[in-house]
């Protein structure tokens, strides 16, 4: 071993380290990797950020936005009810529809984007139908990762390999090359949840007797907010008078949240976001978190009047003002903080008044309580507020009242969004265009149609994603120019022997499936795809079975939360625990292990 293959091996494990322990974040362990790989001396600086002028980092990229125009539409939801309408209350109808069409949105799509739009449907189909949510949050994780099996651009880790291919002289893969494994593996994994559906547990949700998705009113009785609301018009000579609320803190009560100012205009009247300079005669209206405050003081200090309080006052308000639940994705900024240091409000004019840590709402003040990945909050806002939040990757909104149905007007751009979409496909499939320009090209007609706007459309982009790829992409060309590549082949060849090239593939698979476990696929790709074809060009073999099985592999997390973020999104989602993971997902790979090195010879013979 050279000294310059000892220092590559050296970050390398370091990197794997530091993935496995979740500390730093994944994209900031690839900023690192990018700045120290240069210092080895095998790679150049340009070559270790060539990555950023990669097309499948634009693809990927693409590929986001274009979910996002999805997502605006309403058409991940139509295809909720859709699911709902067919399945009705059968349980297991429910599972197999739910994967089929999560797998088959998925493969135009990145997986954790269609976990981030179905986690909301399923729960709202658990709550129509009373099916257990953990019995559907599963089979929607699995659908969703073996989605990446499906087509060319439906996973990070395929255009990673076809990338790779491409490097070492080779065709690459068509966009339907996956097919035929994908659709008998997902067959494969549908008649497997619906045997182990059993353990999957969770007591039975109760339906909504309306079937409709839960309204203000739910909400406010589901988190126990009847009895914290309160008005309070601003008199002339305010100390609040041409200040913001924020500024009054020191004057103000602890746990008292402004919602919304209420502004009346000529002829009508308006709800302004919190953020709004106070005027005379604006009525402020509070959600407490503490029972018991002295109101009457804060009354005195401002110069306010307090109001009477209609129970009935957001549906009233309905039109202008709303909530929505939202989960905290793994990576985001805010695991660790309390609500209060969050600072939504500031960020995103929206304001907490509920936490879920699990299916129950935390009762009592929870301004202070550190919040955790696949956490639940409740928000209140305006409108116009709620929806900028689709564009945060720090939040996922996962559940909308019925209410927004009324004022969302996205969903008539749901035909064009379509239409992109087809357009996207039929182009890649044909391969009159590049992949990346028939993306770009779906992009802008989303923009061109409304579906998306710059600023959504730029903010829907997962940038920790793009950053990891690239981060690790250099490893690649390091080892190979080290000898690094060539080292872990011949190791791989030396634990197989003499045996077939069936007995390499399952090495491969089952060596890639172990470091899926501990890093993201996309690592795991970058690091085995140059290794698998190493191994086929020592036997003399063709390359594609031995990539395909590489990203296949890849493919197969399933067996710990942390596996894949499509995983982690789940757990508080389903009530899950990591073993359930383990126990579910263990023997599943396994299957899904064996119908690969079964299939993948048959299709793309050595």
């Amino acid at each position: 071993m050279t000294p310059q293959l000892g220092m590559v091996l050296a970050l390398l494990c370091g990197a794997v380290a530091m993935f496995a322990l979740g500390r730093p974040r994944t994209d900031v362990v690839a900023l690192l990797m990018i700045a120290a790989l240069p210092l080895t001396g095998v790679i150049s600086v340009p070559e270790s950020l060539a990555g950023f002028a990669d097309p499948n980092i634009v693809l990927i990229a693409m590929l986001f936005v274009i979910g996002e125009g999805l997502l605006r539409t309403g058409v991940a939801q139509r295809l909720g009810d859709l699911l709902v309408a067919r399945a009705g209350g059968n349980e297991a109808r429910l599972i197999v529809l739910l994967m089929v069409i999560v797998a088959g949105v998925g493969s135009v799509m990145s997986s954790t984007g269609v976990v981030a739009i179905f986690v909301p449907i399923v729960l709202r189909i658990a709550r129509n139908t009373g099916v257990a949510a953990g019995r559907l949050m599963m089979p929607l994780s699995v659908a969703a990762l073996i989605s990446g099996m499906m087509t060319l651009v439906a996973t990070a880790p395929n255009l990673v390999i076809h990338a790779e291919l491409v490097r070492e002289g080779f065709e690459g893969f068509r966009f339907f090359s996956f097919t035929p494994f994908g659709v008998p593996l997902l067959a494969i994994a549908i008649v497997y949840m619906l045997v182990v559906r059993r353990w999957l547990g969770g007591a039975r949700s109760q339906p909504r007797p309306s079937g409709q998705r839960a309204g203000l009113g739910q909400w406010i009785d589901e988190y126990t907010l009847a009895g914290r609301g309160y008005r309070f018009r601003v008199r002339p000579g305010s100390a609040a008078v041409g200040k913001v609320f924020d500024t009054l803190a020191a004057a103000a009560i602890p746990g008292l949240n402004l919602l919304a100012i209420e502004r009346q205009r000529r002829f009508a009247k308006d709800l302004l976001p919190p953020g709004t300079l106070i005027e005379a005669g604006d009525v402020l209206f509070f959600d407490l978190w503490k029972p018991g405050a002295d109101l009457e003081g804060l009354s005195h200090r401002l110069a306010l009047e307090r109001l009477p309080l209609a129970g009935a006052y957001f549906s009233e308000h309905a039109q202008h003002i709303g909530m929505a639940e939202v989960l905290l994705p793994p990576g985001s900024s805010l695991i660790g903080k309390t609500v209060v240091e969050a600072r939504l409000r500031a960020h995103h004019d929206v304001s907490v008044i509920g936490l879920k840590h699990g299916r129950t709402a935390e009762q009592g003040d929870i301004l202070d309580e550190p919040l955790k990945a696949g956490d639940t909050l409740l928000v209140v806002g305006l409108w116009q507020a709620i929806r900028r939040l689709r564009s945060d990757m720090d939040l996922i909104i996962f559940n909308l009242p019925a209410e927004f149905d009324e004022v969302s007007p996205a969903a008539s751009r749901a035909p064009f969004a379509l239409l992109s979409l087809a357009l996207v496909v039929v182009l890649m499939v044909s391969g009159l265009l590049p992949n990346v320009q028939a993306a770009l090209i779906g992009c802008l007609l989303m923009g061109l149609s409304g579906c998306v706007d710059l600023r959504s459309a730029y903010r829907a982009i997962h940038w920790p994603s793009l950053v990891l790829i690239v981060g690790m992409l250099p490893f690649s060309l390091a080892l190979q120019r080290t000898g690094g590549v060539d080292l872990a082949a011949q190791a791989l060849m030396d634990i197989v022997g003499s045996a077939g090239p069936r007995t390499v593939l399952a090495v491969i698979f089952a060596v890639t499936a172990a470091l899926g476990m501990f890093i993201s696929n996309t690592a795991t790709a970058v690091l085995m795809a140059p290794v698998a074809l190493a191994i086929a060009q020592q036997l003399q073999a063709s390359p594609y079975p031995f990539a395909m099985t590489v990203a296949l592999a890849a493919s197969a997390a399933f067996v710990t939360p942390v596996s894949s973020p499509v995983n982690t999104l789940v757990v508080g989602p389903g009530d899950y625990g990591f073993m359930d993971f383990v126990r579910i997902g263990l023997p599943l790979v396994l299957l899904v292990g064996l119908a690969s090195i079964a299939l993948v010879p048959v299709i793309l013979p050595f």
